[in-house]
């Protein structure tokens, strides 16, 4: 037998280059063959080494011979020559696998059995034997073709190496203990970092990563095929187990986390690391990944979250994903490192990775993300570490500076999250136009009785919010605007604005309630957003209204509608009034303290026709005179009688609505004019309707209502807090 042999490390399609400098630093100099393949030549003690040390590697396998072959004589007749016997004795097992890419020989069984063949006539020939039993140690031999290149290895492993021994229990979807190993190795966690896996499962990454920390040989549990020849001297394996055991390191200080939401996975992944010995390096609790948070600098995160091929569905799990820059966002000095073959990963993150590497588990392929974080190399003690409890931007869970500074003064940027220079900037121009707004309207809302009003109506374009004041709270919204900023970035940054609003206005961080209000596409709805249940009792014009800050985009009292709900109250005196779109009944109010004789509110939703009920009582004005329908406007008014008939009517319908409660799309410029004529129908000669809209694009045509003066009262109806003029368009329409 030769001193030194033609070794190949195998390996997944992408970790090439984690095995080489494995085997470099096991003393060899490692070669990429053909992907997945690593080449390099060793004497025997090799084999025993690099089946005890190879973390990322699946096999490892004898080079027998590599050659051209694009018939079966020459494939036979190169096999038969080769020196077989050197490793294969006369009752050794030698099943044949084989496998075929792109080559002329295509049919692998064939392959196989022109291998076995000549396999069995050259043992004849070198053993002197007429029978070969097959009853002693076993050499898997493999014939691999790719592109007529043929490669004949002997297996030296056994079952793959990503089988250390420890596995008790895992999960449906396990991640492979190589590709965990080789996710610690890619990423920047050493022994004196902290790690996390908040997908932890059966608790493969930090199992590993406990693995390497302590320098133990991945193979010390398990047993390999090699062992059972009688051609490898046994005192060969005796010495590399030895010198594995000498080199294992005591405990690191620092512990290792793994959290998951699954109780039973972590069961298991506890009983695993007991198996593997280093149970006491490893923390394992029950969290779900929103509750993620750390005082530790500078820690990894390495993480296999679900992604929707084996366990969940993509659209399950968008939530999630969604949610990571927010979650992440809490520990601005770690760097982040993420494995998954979810589609659209960095655009759903809104932030590109610092370094992506294609790698495979099992069959899926995936992409190995790493978002760097600071290097504690250049970093001091003066590190500003944030940690949140909450996924959301909400004024409780703000912090002055999300930003983190290095050793030298200089500020980084987290890679979640953060505060650019441009947004302090932004920070100081609100909080100077929102300190000018304030002190213009100091003394107006006192003298005219009003404690509710707008503050800010985004008035500085790239800070598109809407600030309004409920007395001794603030109602913030955001709309819509294109920004550079990615989405945990700008949850810190509307944090940021939240916070200057409330402390230049004294008001404290719980009595501020931000709202994100996009424009409605296609069939979306504005959303049920909270459960809180936050109400305020707010006053207006004499009358007291419940406003929910927290629960819903809009807080039950439009302030554009102010002085509106003052011309219904002047009109509505012993008049029967509709309010067609009653919402929680504003209008309804103000009428019946003008001394509407009976009213009758419509809506669709049953909640805001009973805050439209609370609204009254609060104000002493409940009465059976006063009549709560549920039903659609327009089914409402086809369904009622024709003698049925109103003095005044509110119709302030929303710009688009499908509910689910009929199949009927409501579009206000489509819808207006058969709804108002119908309408028209059930007024009294010389009866009025207020007629509005929000839609910026509403066009009004006169002509095409029945019997009907129409006068525009936009302008008289637009409150003087309100800067932008065009917040609604109303008309008084008189039968």
């Amino acid at each position: 037998m030769s001193t030194m042999l033609d070794l190949i490390a195998t390996t997944a399609f992408g970790l090439e280059a984690l095995v080489k400098r494995e085997l470099a630093d096991l003393g060899y100099d490692g070669r990429v063959v053909r992907p997945g393949w690593v080449h390099f030549r060793a004497a025997r003690e090799a084999i025993c080494r690099t089946n005890l040390w190879l973390r990322t590697a699946d096999r490892v396998l004898i080079r027998m011979a590599a050659f051209k072959a694009r018939d079966f004589d020459a494939l036979f007749e190169t096999t038969r020559a080769l020196p077989w016997s050197e490793w294969i004795g006369a009752e050794a097992a030698f099943p044949v696998v084989g496998r075929s890419i792109k080559s002329q020989l295509s049919s692998v069984p064939a392959c196989q059995r022109a291998v076995k063949k000549a396999i069995v006539e050259s043992l004849f020939a070198s053993h002197h034997v007429r029978e070969l039993p097959e009853i002693g140690p076993t050499y898997r031999v493999e014939v691999a073709l790719l592109k007529d290149q043929v490669t004949l290895t002997i297996d030296t492993t056994g079952p793959s190496l990503h089988k250390r021994g420890y596995r008790a229990r895992s999960p449906g979807a396990p991640l492979k203990e190589t590709l965990a190993a080789a996710m610690v190795l890619l990423s920047f966690w050493r022994p004196d970092r902290p790690l996390i896996d908040p997908f932890c499962g059966s608790g493969t990454i930090p199992i590993e990563a406990a693995l390497i920390g302590r320098n133990r040989a991945p193979g010390l549990q398990r047993s390999f095929q090699a062992e059972t020849w009688p051609n490898l001297d046994a005192e060969l394996w005796t010495a590399a187990r030895g010198v594995a055991r000498d080199l294992l390191r005591p405990k690191f200080a620092e512990p290792l986390i793994g959290t998951d939401i699954d109780e039973n996975a972590l069961q298991g992944a506890r009983a695993n690391a007991r198996i593997a010995g280093v149970d006491d390096q490893i923390h394992f609790q029950q969290r779900p990944f929103d509750r993620l948070t750390s005082k530790r600098k500078y820690g990894c995160v390495i993480t296999n979250p679900p992604y929707g091929q084996r366990l969940g569905t993509e659209d399950e799990l968008e939530p999630l994903y969604r949610s990571i820059p927010f979650v992440l966002k809490r520990l601005p000095t770690w760097s982040h490192f993420i494995l998954t073959a979810y589609p659209n990963f960095e655009a759903l993150l809104g932030k590109q990775a610092d370094r992506r590497r294609k790698l495979y588990n099992g069959r899926i392929e995936c992409t190995y993300f790493q978002f760097h974080g600071p290097d504690p190399k250049h970093a001091g003690d003066a590190v500003a570490v944030v940690s949140r409890a909450d996924t959301r931007p909400s004024p409780g869970n703000m912090d002055a500076d999300n930003n983190v500074a290095d050793g030298v003064g200089n500020i980084a940027t987290p890679v979640f999250g953060g505060f650019t220079e441009k947004a302090r900037a932004q920070a100081e121009l609100f909080r100077r136009r929102l300190a000018k707004r304030a002190h213009h309207l100091r003394r107006w809302p006192t003298r005219q009785g009003i404690t509710c009003y707008r503050l800010y109506d985004r008035d500085i374009p790239e800070i598109p919010l809407v600030v309004d004041r409920y007395e001794d709270h603030l109602h913030i919204c955001e709309y819509e605007r294109p920004h550079d900023r990615d989405g945990a970035q700008h949850a810190d940054w509307l944090d940021l604005m939240v916070s200057t609003a409330g402390t230049l206005l004294h008001i404290e961080r719980d009595k501020v309630f931000l709202k994100q209000r996009f424009p409605q596409r296609g069939t979306t709805q504005h959303a049920h957003l909270d459960d809180q249940h936050h109400e305020v009792v707010v006053r207006e014009g004499g009358l007291r209204f419940l406003v929910n800050l927290s629960d819903y985009v809009d807080t039950g009292l439009f302030l554009d509608h102010r002085v509106t709900r003052s011309m219904v109250r002047d009109a509505a005196q012993g008049t029967n009034v509709l309010n067609l779109f009653g919402y929680t009944g504003a209008f309804t109010v103000y009428a019946a303290a003008g001394g509407a004789r009976n009213t009758t509110t419509v809506d669709w939703s049953r909640t805001y026709l009973d805050w439209a009920q609370r609204n009254l009582e609060l104000n002493g004005l409940a009465s059976p005179c006063h009549t709560y329908v549920r039903a659609d406007a327009r089914d409402f008014l086809r369904k009622l009688p024709p003698k049925t008939q109103f003095d005044l009517a509110i119709v302030d319908p929303p710009t688009f609505s499908n509910s689910k409660r009929t199949d009927l799309d409501w579009n206000v410029q489509n819808d207006y004019i058969d709804l108002l004529n119908r309408l028209l129908d059930h007024i009294r000669i010389g009866g009025g309707v207020f007629f509005a809209t929000n839609f910026r694009r509403f066009k009004f045509d006169p002509d095409a209502l029945h019997a009907a003066r129409i006068r525009e009262i936009s302008r008289q109806t637009v409150p003087p807090d309100f800067r932008n003029r065009r917040i609604h368009r109303c008309w008084r329409i008189q039968r």
